[in-house]
C-alpha cells in the first residue's frame, strides 16, 4: 500500500512539472510587419481577404503561418528569431500571380514590403457630400492589361473597414457604361434614412478585375455629413 502511494505521488509530480514546462513556453516575441505595395505605396483590399504565407525551413513540422492582410494593405506576425521564406498565394490578391518566394530575415522587429501588380489602380478620388447624397470623382489606372475591367464601386459604411463585406450602401459602374478610361469617373447614391442622421460616414472605390476573385480599393476617407 505505502509504494503504491508513493506511486501516485510520484505521478502527480510529473504531472505537475509537465504542467510548469507548459506554463513557462516562451511565445515568439520579434514581430515581422509591413505593407502589400506598389510602386511604394500600399494596396487597399477586402479586411482579412488576402493572406500571404510564411514558411521555415529546416525544422522537422514544416507548416505554414498563415499572414492575413488587413484593409489597408498592412500585415504582421508574431515570429521566433529565425529565417523565413515568404510566399504570395497564386490567385489570392487582386494582382498579377506572382509565386516567387521572398528570404525574410527576422531579427527583432522587422519591417518587409511585399511588391505586387495590380491590374489597376485608383487615383485622385475626392468624394463630397450636399445633403444626403454622397459623390465620387476618381481616375482607374490599368497597370496590367492581361485582364478587363469589370466593374467600379463606390461603398458607403460606418467604420474604417469598408469593403463588398463590410458596407452599408453601395452603387456600381460597369465596364461597358464606362465611355473613356482615361477621363474621371463619377459614382453618387443617395444615403439610406440610417445613415443620413449620421455626423459622418467612410467611403472608399473598389475595383473589380474580370475573372479575379478579390478587389482593389482606394484608401479609405472620412466624409463630413
Amino acid at each position: 500500500m505505502k509504494l503504491r502511494g508513493i506511486s501516485y505521488i510520484i505521478i502527480a509530480l510529473g504531472v505537475m512539472l509537465t504542467a510548469c514546462e507548459v506554463d513557462n513556453y516562451e511565445p515568439p516575441k520579434s514581430i515581422l510587419e509591413g505593407h502589400v505595395v506598389y510602386q511604394d505605396q500600399p494596396v487597399g483590399v477586402r479586411s482579412n481577404g488576402v493572406q500571404l504565407e510564411l514558411w521555415q525551413p529546416g525544422f522537422e513540422l514544416f507548416q505554414k503561418i498563415p499572414v492575413y492582410v488587413a484593409y489597408d494593405g498592412s500585415f504582421s506576425a508574431a515570429l521566433f528569431d529565425g529565417d523565413y521564406k515568404l510566399v504570395r498565394l497564386r490567385g489570392n490578391g487582386p494582382w498579377v500571380d506572382n509565386t516567387d518566394t521572398i528570404d525574410v530575415q527576422v531579427r527583432g522587429n522587422t519591417v518587409i514590403d511585399v511588391p505586387v501588380e495590380p491590374y489597376y489602380t485608383v487615383s485622385n478620388e475626392t468624394f463630397q457630400a450636399s445633403g444626403n447624397t454622397v459623390a465620387a470623382s476618381f481616375t482607374i489606372d490599368q497597370v496590367n492589361a492581361s485582364r478587363e475591367l469589370e466593374r467600379v464601386t463606390l461603398y458607403i459604411g460606418t467604420t474604417a473597414i469598408v469593403d463588398v463585406n463590410n458596407s452599408i450602401v453601395n452603387v456600381s459602374l460597369n465596364k461597358d457604361a464606362i465611355a473613356d478610361l482615361n477621363a474621371p469617373i463619377n459614382l453618387s447614391l443617395e444615403l439610406p434614412p440610417n445613415l443620413s442622421g449620421r455626423d459622418y460616414v467612410f467611403a472608399r472605390i473598389g475595383v473589380k478585375t474580370s475573372g479575379v476573385e478579390e478587389m482593389l480599393y482606394s484608401p479609405v476617407q472620412k466624409i463630413e455629413l
